[in-house]
């Protein structure tokens, strides 16, 4: 049996107010600029070269939509398993497409055009998840913006005025909330990039998870100076918006981390009496896991046994709901 391996970038614009997906004409159907992964090449710059060769164009694709597909194809009479791993990327509306000799034209069309064009079921599939992904990321986008303003809107606003958006994959089955913006999240403008954001990749990556296939944010998206904890009035102002963010994510599960992430989410503090326990809560459509926050581990070593061994149970909970 032999394998090949592929990527290729979805790509999209926007003309005359519609959304627009870019395919290539083959001579029996249409196609995504993709191309097979050279050796020492990973999927994500084999996916930007093959866009750029197929189509001459140079673009940057989302950091976490990646849609996977694996199927069988004969060639000069030999099976053949094909992965191919798509990726998403936006260019300008007003774009220059210039096709490679192994394609006979292109042609932009809106995603209702496409479904009707494509000749297979699985690129079907992909198109439906990208324009999905899109409508999320739209959706996402406005948010923030309205969320980026809320300082102007209160006159005795206590909190930085610099704005740290959730960060993570729209399609993630898991969100990770946790308190606020350090300092180092406020300059860097993205949430857990400090010292306790290190430790929480490496507690993704020990649950079985990547950290860009999940979502992180926090309850209150300013940073609180000298970091302090926010108040009741501060988190009453920007929970309405994080309810929103689990509603366009809409996550099997939210991890909250933290007393203060826990207190807010589902009414329990004391995660140190707490932590490794589920609750169930119909406000977000989905159940709650409490654990200690990374920063609690970073102050005080004896805490990273306990939060390592929540991790753990977090792991043998997703693994039995992908059973």
């Amino acid at each position: 049996m032999l394998f090949e391996f592929s990527a290729g970038v979805i790509v999209y614009n926007y003309r005359g107010g519609k959304r627009r997906f870019l395919f290539l004409k083959r001579k029996d159907f249409l196609d995504v600029p993709k191309g097979h992964i050279e050796k020492g090449e990973r999927a994500l710059d084999a996916a930007i070269r093959e866009t750029r060769e197929e189509a001459g164009l140079s673009v940057a694709p989302d950091l976490f939509f990646r849609h996977e597909i694996t199927y069988w194809r004969v060639k000069d009479k030999e099976k053949i398993k094909k992965h191919v791993t798509f990726f998403l990327a936006r260019v300008g509306d007003d774009a220059k497409v210039k096709i490679s000799h192994e394609h006979e034209d292109y042609v932009w069309l809106t995603f209702e055009e496409s479904m009707e064009k494509m000749s297979f079921k699985n690129q079907k599939e992909v198109a439906a998840d990208a324009n999905s992904y899109i409508d999320k990321l739209e959706a996402m986008e406005a948010l923030n913006k309205e969320y980026a303003e809320l300082p102007k809107k209160h006159a005795s606003w206590g909190l930085s005025g610099t704005f740290v958006p959730g960060q993570g994959n729209l399609n993630a089955a898991v969100m990770f909330v946790g308190q606020a913006p350090g300092r180092t999240e406020d300059e860097k403008r993205e949430p857990f990039v400090g010292a306790a954001g290190q430790l929480l990749s490496k507690l993704i990556n020990r649950a079985g998870l990547k950290r860009e296939n999940a979502y992180i944010t926090s309850i209150v998206q300013f940073f609180p100076p000298d970091n302090r904890l926010p108040t009741e009035e501060e988190a009453g102002h920007c929970m309405p918006f994080l309810k929103r963010q689990i509603g366009i994510v809409g996550p099997k599960l939210i991890v909250a981390l933290g007393n203060f992430a826990s207190q807010n989410l589902v009414g329990i503090g004391e995660v140190v009496f707490n932590h490794g326990r589920i609750v169930k809560s119909e406000g977000y459509g989905c159940e709650v896991f409490i654990t200690l926050h990374p920063a609690a581990a970073v102050r005080i070593k004896a805490n990273l046994p306990t939060i390592e061994k929540d991790f753990d149970k977090l792991k043998g909970m997703l693994s039995a709901q992908k059973a």
